[in-house]
């Protein structure tokens, strides 16, 4: 299709938008896209539909097809509440719980999600305000719904907003209902197919009783309350980054026993717009400024951050120097997961039935940690829908005992389906309390690690193709892997490829063998001679494709660390060499 066909095509769909009806504010925003002679942005807002996929919606909130909009959201909800319909027909009562994070228009969706809902004679657990994720899929299980959504883009930039559709277990939808779902919502082809006069008898608010309820069973995943208590001066520095956090971390902190608790005062302050960062996301430098330098005027221990949603946290610790230091996301992965099976371990908490799981692009350290301590670990696609997966799947029979993946989501219970910046803040503080009862920092805590398990380095390379053309190029970029596999990955020969799509993995010689895992996925991994491991994968969520790369070495002491780094960033560099990134 060249421009010429695009623009007419567009042009006729946008035109449907100025309809009675749509709205006012809608009809005069399409209108304003359809009289500007560039027609760039009116492309890029009706070239497709939002597609409600695995994950839900994501995408830059705004009037057309191809954005997040009431009308947009009113699909998706239209869809979901005729799927629960038809799958929960024998009930007397279907119920699904309504979340929402700090972001401009989340309560807006979710009250209008709420309307719809009741108006389909499905009964709503609104809360009252916002909360974090996590909180939403605990809230599912204790109310007993079927369902549950929550409207969020977690830590994308302010202009984007996001659903996310939860089932009865509190998990992110999987198969055979991710597929029944989305059909539903495909079938909504007008907004006339959209019931937005709601039942205001159907829609209870909720809030402090659930928070409590939350909160208390939080606290019951202390490993060790005595050393909380010896060390309750431990100094916390805290930011929600204008999120839903603030409602409930340093509540969680304090019910822990934490009495030197600080916030950051900016960033306490809710806030759509995210006004005192560029980006609302722990995983960069740049979002944990103000923290670190309140940490430094207050000499703290450690400095922790939530995304707006409160399902992700960040952290930072002084180095061996002093230095303020930003953990990664795969070293908070390891640093949970350490803690917890040695600390189970030493309080004798152990029955020889639990399990851990790991997503495929996370660190293999963590790997040589369990079965170092006899502890099975598991493997799954990146998403913590997978993770909750494994949980269901041995609920009953054995005991998960924490989880977590390289993108700083950790999940160190199973009340909660999905992952979560309050437990995790709360149980960062206690890895903090148990290394200074010992004389030691968390950065001490990761060099032991090391020291015993083997150094390991990673780093995520995100390639952003934003657009239609950016998505026809991701394509491009991983049709071309699979027909061109890499045979050496910086100086190293490649023994080993992992194709998640095809389900197949072929060694050195050639040799292919079957990987078992629950569906395809658009996922290659290759494994060299010398341990490096290369994943690559386009984002579900956002116009990007990811290469996480983890090489390793041997640290002999603590004070090696500084020389096998720099031996591993020279070793990263020749791998993006290599792959051309």
């Amino acid at each position: 299709m060249d421009n010429k066909d695009l623009i007419a095509e567009v042009t006729a769909k946008a035109e449907k938008w100025l309809a009675p009806a749509y709205d006012a504010e809608t009809q005069a925003e399409v209108r304003r896209m359809l009289d500007n002679p560039d027609k760039s942005e009116l492309i890029d807002a009706f070239y497709k539909d939002l597609e409600f996929g695995t994950g839900g919606l994501r995408g830059i909130m705004g009037a057309g097809s191809n954005r997040m909009n009431i009308y947009t959201v009113g699909a998706a909800t239209q869809g979901l509440s005729n799927y629960l319909n038809k799958n929960f027909k024998d009930r007397e009562q279907i119920s699904v719980v309504v979340g929402h994070d700090c972001r401009n228009n989340s309560r807006k969706f979710a009250e209008i999600s709420a309307d719809i809902f009741s108006a389909n004679g499905i009964k709503v657990y609104l809360f009252e305000d916002m909360r974090p994720t996590p909180e939403m899929s605990f809230a599912i299980r204790h109310l007993g719904c079927q369902s549950g959504i929550i409207l969020t883009a977690s830590h994308n930039p302010k202009e984007y907003n996001g659903y996310k559709a939860y089932w009865d277990d509190g998990a992110q939808v999987l198969a055979p209902h991710d597929k029944g779902i989305i059909e539903e919502v495909a079938k909504v082809s007008s907004v006339a197919d959209i019931r937005f006069e709601g039942n205001k008898d159907l829609i209870q608010v909720i809030g402090k009783e659930v928070d409590d309820e939350y909160l208390r069973q939080v606290q019951g995943i202390s490993i060790d309350p005595e050393v909380i208590r010896r060390q309750k001066d431990l100094c916390i520095v805290y930011t929600p980054i204008h999120g839903t956090g603030m409602m409930l971390i340093p509540e969680s902190l304090r019910r822990w026993g934490f009495e030197n608790v600080h916030c950051v005062p900016e960033q306490m302050v809710k806030d759509g717009n995210f006004p005192t960062v560029v980006s609302p996301n722990p995983e960069n430098a740049e979002a944990l400024t103000l923290a670190i330098a309140l940490a430094k005027k207050l000499d703290a221990d450690i400095v922790m951050a939530s995304d707006p949603d409160a399902d992700r946290v960040g952290m930072a610790c002084k180095d061996g120097k002093g230095e303020w230091v930003l953990v990664n996301g795969n070293q908070t992965c390891l640093i949970f997961l350490y803690y917890i099976i040695k600390n189970r371990l030493a309080t004798g908490k152990m029955q020889g039935n639990e399990f851990i799981v790991k997503t495929i692009v996370t660190t293999e350290l963590i790997r040589k940690v369990a079965e170092k301590n006899g502890v099975k670990m598991l493997d799954c696609y990146t998403g913590f829908k997978w993770i909750a997966r494994e949980i269901r799947l041995r609920e009953g029979k054995e005991q998960y005992i924490g989880g977590g993946e390289e993108s700083y989501g950790f999940l160190a219970e199973d009340f909660v389906r999905d992952k979560d910046a309050v437990s995790a803040c709360s149980l960062l503080a206690e890895i903090c309390a148990w290394a200074k009862d010992q004389g030691k920092t968390l950065f001490d805590v990761l060099m032991d690690i090391y020291v015993e398990y083997g150094f390991s380095k990673e780093t995520t390379v995100n390639v952003v193709k934003p657009g239609k053309s950016g998505a026809d190029e991701i394509k491009a970029m991983m049709d071309n892997f699979r027909a061109n596999p890499p045979r050496e990955i910086g100086g190293s020969p490649v023994v080993l490829v992992k194709d998640y799509q095809a389900l197949r993995a072929t060694d050195g010689e050639g040799r292919a063998s079957a990987l078992e895992m629950p569906e395809p996925s658009n996922v290659l991994q290759y494994f060299t001679a010398d341990g490096t491991k290369i994943s690559v994968r386009p984002s579900g969520t956002e116009p990007k494709i990811k290469f996480y790369i983890e090489v390793k070495d041997t640290m002999g002491c603590a004070k090696c660390y500084d020389r096998v780094n720099v031996a591993a960033e020279e070793k990263i560099k020749a791998v993006r060499a290599s792959l051309g990134i």
